[in-house]
């Protein structure tokens, strides 16, 4: 039997405008918390399923699942062969990465279940973005799921429009916002920042993030007061320690035998030399402590030496001060055959970067539960084993990589021009060459470099670094411009991408749960510095973008037609444009506001199509003189092509003067012939006439 109606719990508000209704009891009884949380018509199921882990990994086993259903919006899959949802889109990766980055840091540092979350939405309207409701619909169901999680996490979306925040705006308002910032907040605290803006300030997003803390409290009541009616208690479990006098003299051993390059700021030798460390530990410690113990107590240690050394000297283990840019190296052109190319390093990271131009017919289609959409700017990311010196598999991306690629993305797309300025589809791939921290930024910047090397007009130079934090001995330490080990031991990671002008994308990441807004914003502020520095260097390099694209790059036309000529342009099946495109080698995209975007390789072949185009746009008028092309000779006559794709018939009575008993004696096809339009009947048929466009021209004659 299902649950009966006093089994249900349901605590409702009002929030931003609209209903938000929490409730459980209802449905997935077998998860161990089950919650459907409804905002507008938007309705999100969280579950949450949770196993003792069979050993200690050193990590929390954490597995956010997200899952869009196209029945949500009332859609079916375009494929005809396959129907039902594949892998997750890059979407629903990405919202899962939020909602991953958000609760990680606040379970517990000895807490090792494995946990399983799935969101699955089912109903979604054509103005509510699902994400938030989902993380409200996870920090609701963490609450009473019995794990060991005593947070109220609270997210809130703050949209900006004419110096006036909006909170949690509709997707119809987001169209007129200048700022997209979705943050993550717990009391005081901000654990998460995911953000898009149109180079808006540092002290605009300070505010914003404030606003956001600002309006978390009925959030933040409606999940406890839901949480206290459903009254689950906690588990108990079991800290997974190692035996204190163990780990006392394992820790003794460390720190009187730890190796100085460990700290080393050649990556791979300080890989080396870990591991080469660690061989020695699990030698000496073998039966007594595990070997995933070990390395988690080393790491532990390194961590403590490497933070306390930070605070003490004021000097980070490669030899920098605390707002001090890794050494920059830029190059560009350096790929001959590609439209664009630039390799940034800044440090120990390497990213080369490659641009690609081409008709906007290959804008990517994307299918969502509301419907379809394109996008003509795309970046991708590639994170190869052989970047960090290891060997892997190279298989479909990781998550990881398409966050990285959607924040480079996301940190250009305010300076790419529109399709009228530059009608072309962009795609930009980042090769991660070698990691040593902040690849993404590396990203941002080797991207900006190689639009301009590709002659894309963008509004401005973007570039972007990773701001890092050290809560050590009652002391928060701001880091600009992160390397790889103060990525892994530090307590935040702020990536921080921008314009000359303001700021373009923000992400946030942390790992305690007390990082006040006073820190985020000195962060922010200090990585201001930090990035007009890096913006100085490539701009030594390559400071506008190019005049001329790449010879090898397309090149592209703009014809703008009438709109109703576009069946005529199109022709009967297709097959009027298809002619056209095989007889130029060139590939036309018909717009339905009537521009018609024509690109090949070859500009001759391009402005001959351009003019068949014009031609196909012109309006034939009875009386009106062409010099046609015979197509086809028939016996009562021939069809004239008079401008292209659009041809008339000559009736044997109209070819000459005189009787005319065989039309092939006059006329054959490709024959070049001087007609006049006589008529354009009822359905359009046009009418010619050759020996009448003889005697008018031979009437004017006489008449001069």
């Amino acid at each position: 039997m299902g649950n009966s109606q006093a089994d249900v719990v349901e605590k409702k508000i009002e929030y931003a405008g609209r209903s938000l209704v929490l409730q459980t009891g209802r449905y997935a009884e077998q998860a161990d918390a089950a919650v459907l949380a409804q905002y507008g018509d938007t309705m999100v199921l969280a579950t949450i399923v949770h196993v003792e882990a069979a050993e200690n990994k050193g990590f929390l086993p954490l597995r956010i699942d997200y899952e869009e259903k196209l029945y949500a919006g009332g859609k079916i899959k375009g494929s005809r062969f396959v129907k039902r949802e594949g892998r997750p889109s890059d979407e629903a990766v990405l919202k899962a990465r939020a909602i991953d980055r958000s609760i990680r840091p606040l379970f517990p540092k000895d807490f090792f279940h494995e946990i399983q979350v799935i969101l699955t939405v089912l109903s979604v309207d054509s103005n509510t973005d699902p994400t938030v409701l989902s993380l409200i619909a996870v920090s609701a169901a963490l609450s009473i799921s019995g794990l060991p999680w005593d947070k109220v996490l609270t997210p809130v979306r703050v949209g900006l429009n004419n110096g006036n925040f909006i909170l949690n705006p509709s997707l119809a308002e987001m169209k007129f916002s200048s700022l997209d910032l979705l943050a993550s907040i717990v009391g005081d605290s901000v654990v998460m920042i995911e953000s898009s803006a149109e180079e808006v300030a540092e002290d605009q997003i300070i505010k914003a993030i404030e606003f956001a803390q600002e309006n978390t409290q009925p959030l933040a009541d409606l999940i406890t007061e839901f949480a206290d009616a459903v009254g689950k208690p906690k588990i108990t479990y079991v800290s997974a320690e190692v035996d204190p006098q163990v780990k006392a003299n394992l820790s003794q051993f460390i720190n009187d035998n730890l190796p100085e390059q460990v700290y080393d700021i050649d990556q791979r030798m300080r890989a080396e030399t870990v591991n080469n460390f660690l061989e020695t530990l699990n030698t000496q410690f073998e039966g007594k402590a595990s070997k995933a113990e070990i390395k988690q107590i080393l790491e532990l240690l390194m961590k403590k030496i490497m933070r306390q050394r930070v605070v003490s000297e004021r000097k980070r283990f490669d030899g920098r001060g605390l707002d001090e840019v890794r050494p920059v190296d830029v190059e560009v052109g350096l790929l001959p055959r590609t439209h664009g190319s630039a390799v940034f390093k800044r440090g120990g990271t390497q990213v080369l970067t490659v641009v690609t131009l081409a008709s906007t017919s290959l804008e990517q289609l994307i299918e969502t539960m509301t419907g379809e959409e394109t996008k003509r700017y795309i970046h991708h990311y590639n994170f190869l084993p052989f970047s960090t010196g290891e060997i892997g598999y190279l298989a479909y991306p990781k998550r990881r990589e398409i966050g990285h690629g959607a924040l480079a993305e996301k940190a250009l797309l305010p300076v790419i021009p529109s399709e009228a300025e530059f009608p072309y589809t962009i795609r930009v791939v980042s090769e991660i060459l070698s990691s040593a921290g902040s690849t993404s930024q590396a990203s941002v910047c080797g991207s900006s470099l190689a639009l301009m090397d590709a002659g894309v007009p963008i509004k401005s130079d973007v570039a972007g670094l990773a701001m890092g934090l050290i809560v050590e001995g009652g002391e928060q330490l701001v880091l600009t411009d992160i390397a790889g080990l103060e990525d892994s031991f530090g307590d935040m990671d702020l990536k921080i991408a921008g314009t000359e002008k303001g700021i373009t994308a923000i992400q946030l990441d942390v790992k305690i749960d007390n990082v006040p807004l006073d820190t985020i914003a000195q962060a922010i502020t200090q990585a201001h510095q930090g990035r007009m520095q890096i913006l100085e260097e490539m701009r030594s390099v390559i400071n506008n973008s190019r005049q001329k694209i790449s010879q090898y790059a397309p090149s592209i036309v703009c014809v703008e037609v009438d709109p109703k000529n576009i069946g005529k342009i199109i022709g009967p099946g297709g097959r009027t444009v298809r002619s056209f495109q095989e007889a130029t080698e060139t590939t036309i995209d018909i717009k339905d506001d009537g521009r018609v975007l024509i690109s090949g390789i070859d500009p001759d072949k391009v402005e001959k199509a351009k003019q068949g185009i014009l031609g196909l746009n012109q309006e034939v008028k009875v009386g009106q003189f062409y010099e046609g092309t015979v197509k086809q000779v028939v016996d009562f006559g021939a069809f004239v092509e008079v401008i292209p794709g659009q041809d008339g018939l000559v009736h044997v009575s109209e070819i000459n003067e005189s009787y005319v008993d065989n039309v092939s004696d006059y006329l054959s096809e490709g024959d070049q012939v001087r007609v006049k339009v006589i008529e354009i009947d009822e359905k359009d048929r046009i009418n010619l006439s050759i020996k009448q466009a003889r005697s008018d021209e031979q009437e004017s004659a006489e008449d001069k």
